[in-house]
């Protein structure tokens, strides 16, 4: 009888463990307004940048052709690098003046420490964005509206 219950207090004591382990997320929906621009719908790319301005992940990609992400430069090089499946975290391209909304989970972890969300932008024959905006994970500048440098006229985020 002892040893059942050695046992389930170890099995008890390990999942909580496991459990505290597990990175916590928050969701947030994102809506993106674009600019008013002339020409085919925008291929926008968000990632995720650690402090020292490296790609971490991907966390959504506007625009669902394969053949396009190689426009994204600077992504496209992470990304090509370290494949992952992104099928999940695609969604169809925005055109001039549009908006999109999307929602994607951000680890608790990150914010306040220096990461960054940056919304890289390309359209076709047009010019490209690396930087299209950048946006600072920090609790004040998660509640503000952050304005676009190209195609992106502004972004602003909601934790849900």
């Amino acid at each position: 009888m002892k040893s059942i219950l050695k046992i389930a207090s170890t099995t008890a004591l390990i999942c909580l463990l496991s459990f505290q382990a597990t990175a916590q997320t928050s969701k947030y929906k994102c809506m993106l307004q674009m600019s008013n621009y002339v020409g085919d719908g925008a291929y926008v790319v968000v990632s995720l940048l650690n402090p020292k301005g490296e790609y971490e992940k991907t966390l959504y990609v506007m625009g669902d052709d394969k053949k396009w992400y190689k426009t994204l430069k600077e992504w496209h090089k992470f990304y090509s690098k370290k494949p992952t499946d992104i099928s999940a975290t695609t969604g169809a391209s925005v055109t001039g003046g549009d908006r999109s909304i999307t929602t994607f989970e951000i680890e608790d972890s990150k914010i306040n420490k220096g990461y960054k969300l940056r919304f890289e932008s390309s359209v076709e024959d047009q010019k490209y964005y690396t930087s299209d905006l950048e946006l600072p994970l920090t609790t004040e500048a998660m509640a503000d509206k952050t304005e676009g440098k190209g195609y992106i006229r502004y972004v602003r985020l909601n934790k849900i």
